[in-house]
Parts: C-alpha cells; sequence; structure tokens
C-alpha cells in the first residue's frame, strides 16, 4: 500500500463512524472516574496495553495472517472470539458497524476479491478483523499494521477526550505523542506472543456498560 494510501486509512476524516463512540469514556468521566489529565493518562495506558496490547492488537495480527491465507475458518472464529470478549452490547454492536463501514468503503476505493469474500462469508466483521483485511490486501505488512491500528485507536480515544473534559490541543497531543512511543514495544509483545486474543480491563468494560444509563450522551457508547 503507498504510504499516502495507508495515511487515508487511518486519518480520522476516513469514515468509519468513529466519531460516535467513546469505549466507555464518557461514562468515565460522567461517574467522575477521569477527571483529570493524569487520570486520562491512565486511561490511556490501559487501552494501549490491555485493549490494544492483548485483544485487539493480537486480533489483527492473527487476521492479517488469516486474511494472507484465505482462512475463511479462521477468520469467523476470530470474530466470534473478540466479539465473545466484550462484555457491553453496544461496543459488540459499534466494534460490527464500524468494521462494515471499514470494509465497504475500502473495498469501493480499492476493490480486491479478498474483501468480497470477507464481506460475503462474515457480513459485519469486527473493526480489527476489518483494518487487518484493508491492510493485507492493500500491500502492508503485517507488524505495520498492528502499530497503525494502535494509531487509529488511541488518537480515536484522545479526540473522544478532548470534547469530553477540560483538555487542550497541546495537551492531547503531547499525550498522544507519550503514548504512541511506546507502541512499537506493544507491538514486538503482540509479535513475540503470536497468541489468542485476550481481556481484563475491568474498568473499562463497566464504564462501556454503564454508558446507556446516562442522562444525556454526546457518544453512543
Amino acid at each position: 500500500m503507498p504510504k499516502l494510501e495507508l495515511l487515508h486509512l487511518c486519518d480520522s476524516l476516513f469514515p468509519v463512524g468513529a466519531f460516535a463512540y467513546s469505549d466507555g469514556l464518557e461514562s468515565a468521566t460522567s461517574a467522575g472516574v477521569i477527571s483529570s489529565a493524569e487520570d486520562l493518562r491512565a486511561w490511556i495506558d490501559v487501552v494501549l496495553d490491555e485493549t490494544i496490547g492483548r485483544a485487539e492488537g493480537p486480533l489483527v495480527w492473527r487476521a492479517w495472517q488469516a486474511i494472507r491465507d484465505r482462512d475463511w475458518d479462521a477468520l469467523m472464529s476470530l470474530d466470534e472470539e473478540i466479539t465473545a470478549l466484550k462484555p457491553a452490547a453496544s461496543a459488540r454492536h459499534s466494534s460490527r458497524a464500524m468494521g462494515l463501514r471499514l470494509l465497504t468503503t475500502w473495498q469501493t476505493l480499492h476493490p480486491d476479491p479478498g474483501l468480497a469474500q470477507l464481506i460475503a462469508r462474515v457480513k459485519s466483521p469486527a473493526l480489527p478483523i476489518a483494518f487487518a483485511a484493508a491492510c493485507a490486501c492493500s500491500g502492508v505488512e503485517r507488524r505495520e499494521s498492528v502499530e497503525a491500528f494502535a494509531y487509529t485507536r488511541l488518537a480515536a480515544t484522545i479526540s473522544a477526550a478532548m470534547r469530553l473534559m477540560p483538555l487542550g490541543q497541546t495537551d492531547a497531543h503531547t499525550l498522544l505523542a507519550r503514548t504512541l512511543e511506546r507502541v512499537p514495544q506493544v507491538a514486538d509483545a503482540i509479535a513475540a506472543r503470536d497468541g489468542d486474543p485476550e481481556s481484563f480491563a475491568p474498568a473499562m468494560d463497566i464504564a462501556a456498560i454503564s454508558q446507556q444509563y446516562l442522562h444525556s450522551r454526546l457518544f453512543r457508547s
């Protein structure tokens, strides 16, 4: 994939609908769990180390190879696994909604038989699987795909935080830059473990589940 196409895929302008979801951050800020830059830093670290490092990053890693091998059974199994790991119904729905939008849009821009087969077989794949498929079918290396996905997830979280709490652009991007410095290490760990996705982030799961009970919301989840 040419560098400009990869930038296009990772840009917030790309229409996957990520702007509508906070992954429980709105619930956490409303409850006062996240009320300062230091609290947000701790939240972002969990996003990187647990959500990306243990669950979604390994899913991208495994799905990338399955797409290359055209192993549709493995892809469906991975999709079912990551869905089962998300206790919040809103999180499951948002991941599938964004995954389908990413795939259908990317297939329109860059038609590929592999993407067409994935859409036909998995229907509405989880976002990490859709992202891995777009990368694998466009010539992005496996490890680079994991790093690119990590960037999109971290940037989306920072963007949500800027709308939910008093966080200036400079402070927001300073936090993002600090976190991105650790992404290569997390990607190395994912490649070395080469294992199935797993998840244990109870505070974030509770925040995501609680989102639906907020009196008023900026985000769907």
